[in-house]
């Protein structure tokens, strides 16, 4: 871990925290081990492949025949969210390189942003392209690195953004002041844009077609936990990779006076900082009103912290942070 940077704190009151229906029974998890650390997000490609990216940047497809996982190719940072296009490559966002695209038939691995409105893209989040070739991507602050996501947490500035790059190559900020953007799919009917907020504890519309163009409303608020990763399901539900619950301490820091929260973060080891709860946790909501369809939710020794979720055939896949592997289960068992 390198030398920690320096935060400036602001005072936050965090959203109110809304129960949500009780969870469906969870079925048993299947692990599958796989070379490299905390694979953050999970995609499925046309031939049913599951593909990750680990902490040390490389790329790797598990086959749905049970094959061997396979390193694909190496960033060169850190690989978080990814989605395939409409053409079948793979786009990656990379918290230290920005938003990559990597052709599986060629190998060719480019870039297509690294800079936007004259500064570097410090913390691309997650991406998703519309059948138009239109790519919309998330940053989750504009602040600080992955290996520093503890700092944007502390500060709990709205420094977070909603991006834009359209099939010419010209990137655009549509939505500045989130709270730490991450997870972004489309509607099935591609009428909107869904994001989520993790430290905001809600996901948005960012309306695409229709009287609202061009504006954001609320899908879902006031999450009792912080939404990570999202996908569409093959019904258009939202499956949402819940990481883990609200802190209470966090909670009742961020109103306060910031010289608490600033003497914290340079007096304690980056590694003494709050963690998340380890829990595995994923919602499933409709994408029209926010209802929640599905819910999932358990504990297992050795898979947690979810942060990608992807459905695939009869499974659920999901990804994680802080350790290794990744996990499935059965659809119909639930």
């Amino acid at each position: 871990m390198s030398s920690k940077p320096r935060i400036a704190p602001v005072r936050w009151r965090p959203p109110p925290s809304r129960p949500l229906p009780p969870p469906d029974p969870t079925p048993a998890l299947t692990l599958v081990e796989i070379p490299g650390t905390a694979p953050e997000d999970v995609v499925v490609d046309a031939d049913g492949t599951i593909w990750t990216g680990v902490e040390d940047g490389r790329i790797i497809a598990v086959g749905p025949d049970g094959a061997a996982p396979k390193v694909v190719t190496h960033t060169g940072g850190r690989p978080l969210g990814l989605a395939f296009t409409h053409d079948h490559r793979l786009l990656i966002c990379d918290s230290h390189r920005g938003l990559l695209r990597y052709d599986p038939k060629t190998g060719q691995l480019e870039t297509l942003v690294s800079h936007v409105a004259g500064r570097p893209l410090m913390f691309c989040s997650n991406a998703v392209e519309t059948s138009d070739g239109t790519i919309y991507f998330t940053e989750s602050t504009d602040r600080f690195r992955y290996e520093h996501y503890k700092a944007s947490v502390i500060e709990a500035r709205a420094s977070g953004s909603l991006l834009q790059l359209t099939p010419d190559g010209k990137a655009t900020v549509l939505a500045s002041g989130l709270h730490f953007a991450n997870g972004v799919t489309l509607t099935a009917d591609e009428s909107a844009v869904v994001f989520a907020e993790s430290t905001g504890c809600r996901l948005s519309k960012y309306w695409l077609t229709g009287p609202r163009r061009g504006s954001i409303t609320a899908l879902v608020s006031e999450l009792p936990g912080h939404p990570d990763n999202i996908s569409t399901g093959r019904d258009g539900r939202i499956w949402v990779a819940m990481v883990s619950d609200r802190k209470a301490l966090s909670e009742w820091l961020t109103p306060r006076a910031p010289v608490l929260r600033t003497l914290m973060w340079r007096l304690l080891p980056y590694r003494w900082l709050p963690d998340p709860a380890s829990v595995v946790w994923v919602i499933g909501f409709d994408a029209d009103d926010g209802r929640v369809l599905s819910q999932f939710r358990s504990t297992d020794p050795g898979f947690g912290l979810v942060t990608g979720v992807v459905e695939a055939g009869d499974r659920l896949w999901l990804g994680r942070i802080a350790g290794s592997g990744l996990a499935y289960f059965d659809l119909r068992r639930a």
